[in-house]
């Protein structure tokens, strides 16, 4: 990077204001354009500066283009944060620029309204169903809390949720964790997700679409890795378990919140479930076979079906094995 590219990059009004924005939240290019009441070709062009300086990253998410600020998922100090620093206190010292980064924030907070009533709307859609699944387990309260037990109370470090859905995972161990990823192959319950973290601190949590199949990250990318309800889903767990091991770091853990074992055939067609569930043999058997040390249990079963959560941990000797 040379100084020069930055400092140019930062030489426009219109590019410290988009950086700003992205200091609250990760937008889409034209939730962007809306904010600053721009033209959308226009914006892409100051995004396409800052992610060049490298103090933006953009990404495909179906047909949106969401930008957030650069290099925010490291541990290092980046151009970015330094960037954003001192806009803050370019922000306090300047009326004129202040003014600017108000109307903005008031536009901002238009979006994130909108957003909340998109998510609200699509979960009128599905309460139904929702809850008629809910009926036949402990509640969701009961389940979160034996998960926080069973978590303990280690650093959670860099938390990889998979399968986030609405994003309630993500939400709750936001705090214990250094950095969660929040992945999700559906483009609406990503953007139920981003409603419900959008006031979390933007370098706190990133929202990513992908699959469990074939997760999008370098391996040894995260300390926890949490599958919740997920599974079930998963025609081979076997090989989704795999890639969770591949981006685990030694010494890492997985969570894996599910069903146990069941017969309700009906799981299949209304709620395309491929598993019934998971008994404890199974579920060791396929932990050691992806590479963790199954640990402890825990199983609620003050339900029809009995929710169950496994812990196993990525150790060297495991990861010798199956590399």
């Amino acid at each position: 990077m040379h100084t020069e590219t930055l400092f140019r990059a930062l030489a426009d009004p219109t590019r410290l204001r988009i950086l700003r924005l992205l200091g609250s939240m990760e937008l889409a290019v034209g939730e962007v354009a809306q904010v600053l009441g721009q033209s959308q070709p226009r914006v892409s062009r100051h995004i396409g500066i800052l992610c060049d300086a490298g103090l933006a990253e953009r990404r495909r998410e179906g047909s949106w283009t969401f930008v957030r600020a650069g290099s925010v998922t490291t541990a290092e100090p980046s151009l970015a944060g330094g960037a954003i620093r001192l806009l803050d206190v370019a922000e306090r010292a300047d009326s004129e620029f202040a003014e600017l980064c108000a109307s903005d924030r008031r536009k901002l907070a238009e979006i994130r309204e909108t957003r909340e009533a998109e998510a609200q709307a699509y979960f009128a859609r599905h309460a139904h169903d929702w809850d008629e699944l809910r009926r036949l387990h402990s509640s969701d309260e009961a389940i979160e809390s034996a998960l926080d037990a069973a978590l303990g109370s280690a650093p959670l470090g860099r938390l990889l949720d998979i399968g986030t859905g609405t994003g309630r995972m993500a939400e709750i161990f936001a705090e214990r964790a250094e950095h969660i990823v929040a992945l999700d192959k559906s483009l609406a319950m990503l953007r139920v997700a981003r409603a419900k973290l959008q006031n979390l601190p933007a370098q706190r949590v990133e929202l990513v679409q992908g699959d469990f199949g074939s997760l999008p990250f370098a391996a040894a990318s995260f300390d926890t890795v949490l599958f919740h309800q997920v599974l079930h889903f998963a025609q081979a767990p076997r090989a989704a378990l795999a890639e969770a091991a591949r981006v685990t770091s030694v010494g890492g853990r997985i969570a894996i919140v599910d069903f146990a074992a069941h017969q309700r055939e009906e799981l299949r067609e209304r709620y395309a479930h491929a598993r019934l569930g998971f008994g404890d043999a199974q579920m060791r058997g396929l932990l050691q076979d992806a590479g963790f040390v199954p640990g402890e249990t825990a199983a609620l079963e003050d339900g029809e079906l009995v929710v169950k959560i496994w812990i196993a941990e990525r150790d060297a000797e495991a990861r010798k094995a199956v590399s």
